[in-house]
Order: C-alpha cells, then structure tokens, then sequence
C-alpha cells in the first residue's frame, strides 16, 4: 500500500465532526509519546482540555491507555498487512492506524462509527491520500482480527529478563496483569465520614462499589466512573488513590502529635491520608521540585488537611540545607523508582524505562534512605516504600542498608502487605487488583 509523506495542515478541531476530534487528538499524543518520548501524562494534560465533552476526554485517554498496552500486537500487524512500512515521518498516521486498531480490538467500539471516524481522522490530519489505505487495514482487522502476540513481548527485553529472574513463578502473571486496565480504588476521608457512609451516598449516584479488608478507607469501583460523577470528590469526603498506596498509612500509623516527614511527597495523596486520619500529626511534606508543591498544595486544600501541614521545596538527600535538626518519629520515603509496578497506569513505562536507568535510581535510593535514616529519632520508624517490583531498587536496596547502617533493624509487616521479600514486602500488579508496590518498615535503635 502506497502512502503520501507530506499531509497538508488540519482544519481546527470545532470544525470536524462528531468523534474525529478525538481520534486526532489521539493519534497527536500517541505520535509524541511513541515517537519522541515524551510522558503520556505530560500530553494528556495538554490534549484534553480540546474536548469539551467528558466522555470524548474520556475515550480520549481510554484509546491511547489501550494502544500502549497492545503496541507490539498492532505493530506485528501493520507490519504483516502492509506492503511497504511506514517512513519516519509518518508518525501521526501510523498512530492513527493503531488508535483505529483498538477501537476494534481492546475497546469493542461498534465498527462503523469507529471506522467512519478513523478514515475521517485520517483527512482532518492532511493523510487525505491514505484514506483509502486506513479504511482498507481497519476493515483487515475488523474482519480478521489482530494476530495475538505474548504479553511478555510488550517488555523491553532486558525488563522482561529481569522480572524472570526476580520472579520466575509470577512473571507470566506480572506480564499479563501489567497489560489489564486497573480498578479504580477511592480513599474516605475520615474527617468527613466513615466508608458506610460514603457506599450508601454512592449507591444513591447508581454507583456500584466494594470494599476490602486490607484496607480500612478503601473503596473499589468494578467500573469505573469520572472523578466529577463521585458524590463527595469535590470537596475532599473522596479521593483516588490505589488500594497499596492506601495501606502506607496503616504501615506507618504514627502516634498521635507526631513529627512526621513525607521525604518525597508530591501530589501529597499519602501524606493527606495520614493527616485525614490523625490531624495532630505535626506533618511536612517536602519535595525536591517547586512546581510539584502546587500538586500537593491543592491536595490539601481539597481534603481540607492544609492547615494542619508544612509543604517546603527541599532536597531530602541534603538535610544540611533545610532541616532544623529535631528529629522525626515517622518518616515517609516513597523513593523515585522505575515505576514497573504500576505500568497498568502508565504504560509508557514500557516506551520510555532504560536498563541504565536502574542503577541510576538505586544509588538514589540509597542516598535518600542514609540521610532520612540520620534525621530519625531514636525509636522512630522509616517506611521505605516504592512502587517497583525489581528486587534490586526493593529487596537488596534494603539488606544493603541494613548491613551498613548499625543502628537500623526492621519490624516486619504481614501478609496483607504481599509477599515476603526478607525484611521487606512485595506486592505483585494485580495481586487484590491493587497496584505492585514494595514496603520496608526500618526502626532506628535507641
């Protein structure tokens, strides 16, 4: 099939018709991210705004989730399907032919509508030449269906090696959870209500939600609905926060009137849940980037914990420049990590992840938990939190510290918190639908 190189300039989007807008806006984002690396979040934030209509924004980000996600199937595609591949600067087209590929495939959209709106995508992005090319490949696929492929092909190879090697009993299951949309968990504010409460108020919107042992706030909705439809969102009685995310708190559960550090804080979600429930807490929440602290600001504001928090721009690996030198009873360290537990909520990961990356974001790792370790009251405890599955950024990063910091053990966590990963625990993507996270509770002797 022949294609055309250069496409003329696209009309504006509030002269297209219904449905086309959101299948160039899609293809645009998924250009960017599949094509010059960019964050799927980053351009997101950008492409939604041009869509008025919720749920065009939300078939928006339901398309490019499920085109990440099934990639290297709709690559192995296109490739055997098309005479001549695409060229470089074909980019926006063939995200296009992958967007029109998961309407079909993981979203189940009707196919004529998906067609029709694909094809015209296609001309509003100047492509109008591959019109017939596009129609051609999406009726293939609807007729025959995309060829599937192993969900262990979607990771980077040295990423699917390693997860092997750290979990060779689970990887398959990693590798398929990790590829599978995630539930949307919800978080009660107790300042604003128990968890019987908010699931009658959501019964009441028609919403269907469940509930958890594992986790007292937390709340499960088996189909999930826009953050403005949830009765309370708005003014803080909910919030969106994953099931592992949520059992931080109870990990840590501070005294009461403790001193508290969130080392890496932004969007201040976990810290906000500490204060929700204890609002003595004598709480700062700190992160190295400035324009993050507006993220955690309106955190606050919305869940109505502000007052009763410190929010600084700081670099937690150089307490020497900011800390007064009172210790803190309970310190949080959400560590930067390499994010492949959560690749079910940002499937860019799987684009964007380097191996070189991880040795990187280790030796950071190390750095931050020595210098919050040294700002620890005797007796205090540090939980040591990421949400990566890699042995290497959780497990070892741990025994490592351990053997060279004398002043440090560890109080173990049970089995609500996932797997026994010696001083630590693992929970894996999918394990409780929740997200694949890590904890180690440290404790500094007196």
């Amino acid at each position: 099939m022949a294609h055309h190189r250069q496409g003329k300039p696209s009309p504006q989007l509030s002269s297209m018709a219904p449905g086309v807008p959101t299948r160039v806006l899609a293809a645009r984002v998924l250009a960017q991210v599949i094509g010059r690396g960019r964050s799927l979040k980053a351009e997101l934030t950008t492409a939604l705004p041009g869509l008025d209509d919720s749920r065009d924004r939300a078939l928006l980000e339901a398309l490019c989730f499920a085109v990440l996600r099934r990639r290297t199937a709709y690559d192995a595609a296109l490739a055997k399907w098309m005479q001549r591949p695409l060229g470089a600067r074909d980019e926006e087209l063939r995200a296009l032919l992958l967007v029109g590929f998961a309407q079909l495939d993981a979203l189940d959209l009707p196919a004529h509508a998906a067609l029709s709106a694909t094809v015209e995508a296609a001309r509003a992005l100047g492509r109008e030449r591959q019109a017939g090319m596009v129609n051609a490949l999406l009726r293939r696929a609807q007729r025959d269906g995309i060829p599937p492929v192993p969900a262990r092909d979607a990771f980077p190879k040295w990423l699917a090696e390693q997860i092997e090697q750290d979990w060779p009993d689970q990887a398959e299951a990693i590798f398929s959870e990790s590829l599978t949309p995630a539930p949307l968990w919800l978080r009660v504010n107790h300042q604003q209500g128990d968890r019987a409460a908010m699931l009658q108020r959501l019964e009441a919107a028609g919403i269907a939600a469940e509930t958890t042992d594992l986790a007292a706030d937390a709340i499960r909705l088996p189909v999930p609905v826009a953050v403005t439809a949830l009765p309370g969102f708005s003014d803080g009685a909910l919030s969106v926060q994953d099931l592992s995310a949520q059992q931080v708190a109870d990990a840590l559960a501070p005294r009461p009137g403790a001193r508290v550090l969130d080392a890496c804080a932004a969007p201040g979600g976990k810290s906000a849940h500490l204060l929700e429930r204890d609002p003595s807490l004598r709480l700062l929440a700190l992160d190295i980037d400035p324009r993050r602290l507006k993220r955690i600001s309106e955190t606050f504001a919305r869940t109505g914990v502000g007052e009763h928090a410190q929010v600084r721009a700081a670099d937690a690996t150089d307490p020497a420049s900011w800390w007064d030198g009172e210790p803190f009873d309970v310190i949080l360290l959400d560590a930067p990590c390499s994010a492949t537990g959560i690749i079910r909520r940002q499937p860019d990961v799987l684009l964007h992840r380097r191996a070189t990356d991880i040795p990187t974001l280790v030796a950071l790792q190390a750095r931050l938990l020595d210098a919050c370790f040294g700002m620890l009251a005797p007796g205090g405890t540090l939980l040591y939190a990421t949400c990566s599955i890699l042995r290497e950024e959780n497990q070892f990063q741990v025994e490592a510290f351990l053997q060279r910091t004398p002043r440090a053990g560890f109080l173990p966590l049970g089995d609500a918190y996932g797997h026994d990963s010696w001083a630590g625990r693992q929970r894996l993507p999918g394990e409780h639908g929740a997200d694949g996270f890590f904890y180690a509770r440290l404790l500094k002797k007196g």
